[in-house]
Formats: C-alpha cells, structure tokens, sequence
C-alpha cells in the first residue's frame, strides 16, 4: 500500500502530459478561407506571368530583330496559340487548387501527432545512440 502512496505523486505529474492535446497545425492553415485566399494569389500571379512580353527573346534566341508585332507576343499568347482551351484549362486548374489544398491540410492534420511521436522516438534514440559514443578525450592506450 505505501509503495502505491509513493508512486501517486509520480502519476499526478505524468497525468499533464497524457492529457496534453495532440499537436495541430494552426488555424489560419486549416481555415478553408486560407486555401481560397491562396488560389486568389495563384490567380493574380498566373495572369501576371501570361502578360510577360516574350516576342523579342524568342527572335533574339532565333538570331533575328523582332517584328513590332512579335514585340507585343506574350506568354499566354504563346500557350494560347499551342492549346486553343489554355485558358479554360487554367482556370480549372486553379479552381481545382483550393479544394485539394484543403485535402492536404486536413491529411497533415490529422497525421501531424503520428509524425511528432515517429520524431520524438528518433530523437531519443540519436541520444541513446550519442550517449554510447566513446568518449573522444579518453585516453588511448
């Protein structure tokens, strides 16, 4: 009975612990808001990057001086002329982004406390492992 006295104190202390949430991204990353806000920036950067003037490196790279047409030639103008849908296609994209980022939050979520327990089961074993080192200041014989 004593020995279960003696040991109450040392459960009181580890009961803190166990009762400790498991960690969780924060909430701004799990708010789906976010993964919106992130395809709006994704929007924005990719019409900016279509509107990026290309025709003259295209006639520079081909050894010639640039039309004042080619001059105005821009990357979507270029993906427009290989893929007639180019742009259909790149708004599904982005629309498609959002949800599957929301997806991917959620799946790290909820393997985030798994991930930790794997890290903090490593990190005491590169201690027991450290801990076993010679030591190098020991003298050699």
């Amino acid at each position: 009975m004593r020995n279960a006295l003696a040991l109450l104190p040392l459960a009181l202390l580890a009961a803190p612990a166990a009762a400790a949430p498991p960690p969780q991204l924060p909430p701004q990353l799990t708010d789906p808001a976010t993964a919106q806000r992130l395809t709006n920036v994704m929007q924005a950067v990719s019409n900016a990057l279509l509107n990026v003037k290309v025709g003259g490196l295209e006639a520079a790279i081909e050894g010639r001086e640039a039309s004042p047409q080619e001059k105005n030639l821009t990357v979507g103008d270029m993906a427009r002329r290989d893929d007639p849908n180019f742009d259909r296609n790149l708004q599904q994209h982005i629309a498609q982004v959002g949800p599957t980022m929301q997806r991917s939050v959620t799946a790290v979520n909820q393997a985030l406390p798994e991930v930790m327990e794997s890290l903090h089961q490593a990190k005491k074993a590169i201690e027991r492992a450290a801990a076993n080192m010679p030591d190098p200041t020991y003298p050699q014989r």
